[in-house]
């Protein structure tokens, strides 16, 4: 009886059901409460770009429905309230200065500007009021924050997460070509990453953005091949390591050609590796962008994103205007915050050491 039970005891540990990195991973960052609140925030943020290219939010940021730099609600301020007092003017008051009148036969333009007022009529449009204030103010040009601050989020977000992407697709080709084949072929690409590793990698990627230009289009393609060395060294080392595990060599023994080996043997085994590498590098370009556009390389003058509204708020600081530089304060530091967070607790979950 004894025996029978020891027996069956095995069989029940062995059609346990075998969990895969993936799952494990998954299991383990649902226990980090942190880490998966900041997961829902990306996520959340994902949604939000999605909807920004899609045009379901923020797509009336251009639109100028208030008075230039009207101001939040909850402040309870009028325009007038934020506007400078006028300066007194000689002959009047401030309110109403004292004018200089000319006669018709005087006026240069005396004529043309009678011929105008006679046809005012026939061109004259009428102006739809300009709101006050909004529930968290206007720009300039009057057009509301919340909104800019939405679609400028989402073009920051789109352009970090293709720049990244494209940047790991660089990376890992380079860097599993090195690793897989060695030889010359490895110094010869350990060179070409050597001469961009040697350029400040700002330096490096203002030369870019001035030669290629403004552009949403333009900014990915230049942040995508300014940062790609990272994974390139990552990618590499790994596929020095693997390259002669004995799945590979079995592979191999039955007839798996070189590119099978690499792309379907190796690389499943590092995609854990390259996803934390994505969010770092996501996070970075993202920072990268608003750097850019703060300094007039990034995206073009009809576009709109984090980093653009950026450059608006120094000029509007010194005039006591700061409800839009705390708005696009506010969404970036809450996206970079969860991102990093999010990074962290991906480590910890895909790790293959932990328990």
């Amino acid at each position: 009886m004894t025996t029978m039970i020891n027996q069956a005891a095995p069989a029940a540990t062995e059609t346990r059901p075998q969990r895969g990195l993936w799952a494990m991973g998954w299991r383990r960052l649902k226990r980090n409460k942190v880490a998966f609140c900041s997961f829902w925030v990306v996520m959340a943020y994902m949604l939000l770009a999605v909807a920004g290219w899609l045009n379901i939010l923020g797509d009336g940021w251009r639109a100028q429905i208030a008075v230039p730099y009207a101001p939040p609600s909850f402040l309870a301020k009028t325009v007038a309230d934020t506007l400078p007092p006028e300066a007194p003017v000689a002959g009047g008051t401030a309110s109403a200065p004292a004018l200089i009148m000319v006669t018709p036969e005087e006026d240069p333009i005396g004529k043309e500007m009678e011929i105008a007022r006679q046809n005012m009529g026939k061109y004259a449009t009428a102006n739809d009021a300009k709101l006050e204030s909004l529930p968290f103010g206007a720009d300039l040009r009057g057009r509301d924050v919340i909104h800019k601050t939405l679609k400028g989020a989402s073009t920051s977000i789109f352009v970090g997460l293709l720049g990244a992407l494209l940047s790991i697709v660089i990376g890992t080709s380079l860097g599993s070509v090195a690793g897989y084949f060695g030889g010359k072929v490895d110094d010869f690409l350990n060179w070409f990453y050597s001469v961009f590793t040697s350029v400040p990698d700002m330096l490096l990627l203002l030369s870019f953005a001035a030669v290629a230009g403004r552009g949403i289009k333009t900014i990915i393609i230049v942040m995508a091949l300014t940062s790609w060395t990272g994974t390139f060294r990552l990618v590499r080392a790994e596929y020095l390591k693997l390259r002669s595990r004995e799945y590979v060599q079995a592979a191999s023994a039955i007839g798996a050609s070189d590119a099978r080996r690499m792309f379907v043997h190796i690389l499943p085994n590092i995609s854990h590796l390259l996803l934390v590498q994505f969010s770092l590098l996501t996070v970075a370009l993202i920072k990268y962008e608003a750097i850019l556009s703060f300094l007039g390389f990034g995206v073009g003058v009809t576009q709109v994103s984090l980093g653009s509204m950026l450059a608006e708020a120094p000029a509007e600081l010194v005039q006591g205007f700061w409800w839009q530089m705390v708005a696009v304060t506010i969404a970036m530091s809450l996206l970079v915050t969860t991102f990093s967070l999010l990074i962290d607790g991906l480590r910890d979950a895909l790790d293959p050491k932990a328990r």
